[in-house]
């Protein structure tokens, strides 16, 4: 499958601390594509650089073929390119149904917002029964699924995951997965950082292990998941 976004040797980080060194990688269209690796490798400083929160020192990023690596967030949004962050995030004193207005801010997405939203609805019915209650009010795995509703309010063709399992329940983690399948179905590419390796790599197609700001190995996720080395070090196994 052609890629829908390519990173070539980037390297990036904050103020003189880098921590990103030599790291290139690719998202096949349609697919869903996990970076994993320990605490401090890197993988939050990634999703910043590939969404223009930071910009990298050196290195390139190319997002449906046309190269994004100087434009602003804000711009990458309104190209398709999403980000839910890691924490959730969301503006405690807005409503589920404000929330899912802001989330429509990019101009291609404002005209049907109502209709999206209606959709949101189904595809998460928790957050139709709290769509007048405060976003700071719901619980970690409400708030969860209300940043995934806010994301794909944007009309992304490409949503980035950081850590969306994080403080979880597992019961809530499933079913946050779950959605994950929902959304590659209707056509939205993923690409996530997760802690929980495992069910990262069963769900992704391709995968990459990031360690100390550097790619150590890649390759198709079910060929990573059988590696001992892998399973070692991430699974204890």
């Amino acid at each position: 499958m052609p890629s829908i976004l390519e990173a070539h040797r980037l390297y990036a980080g904050y103020g003189e601390v880098r921590v990103l060194k030599d790291v290139s990688l690719h998202v096949a269209q349609g697919s869903i594509t996990a970076v994993i690796g320990s605490n401090g490798a890197g993988k939050t400083t990634l999703m910043r650089t590939l969404t223009g929160l930071i910009s990298p020192e050196q290195g390139s990023i190319t997002f449906e073929q046309a190269d994004v690596t100087r434009l602003p967030a804000h711009i990458r949004v309104e190209k398709g390119l999403a980000l839910i962050p890691e924490g959730r995030l969301v503006f405690p004193d807005f409503t589920v149904d404000e929330t899912l207005r802001v989330g429509a801010f990019p101009p291609h997405a404002r005209h049907d917002w109502k209709t999206r939203a209606d959709q949101m609805y189904a595809m998460f019915p928790r957050l139709r029964e709290r769509r007048n209650v405060r976003a700071g009010s719901l619980s970690g795995g409400e708030q969860q699924m209300l940043v995934l509703a806010r994301g794909l309010m944007s009309k992304p063709t490409l949503l980035l995951l950081d850590e969306p399992s994080l403080g979880l329940a597992p019961a809530m983690a499933d079913e946050v997965f779950e959605k994950l399948h929902d959304i590659r179905i209707q056509g939205v590419t993923i690409c996530i950082v997760e802690q929980n390796v495992y069910a990262a790599l069963q769900m992704a197609d391709y995968g990459y292990i990031l360690e100390n700001g550097q790619i150590n190995a890649e390759g198709p996720a079910a060929e990573l998941l059988a590696m001992d080395s892998i399973r070692e070090a991430y699974l204890g196994l």
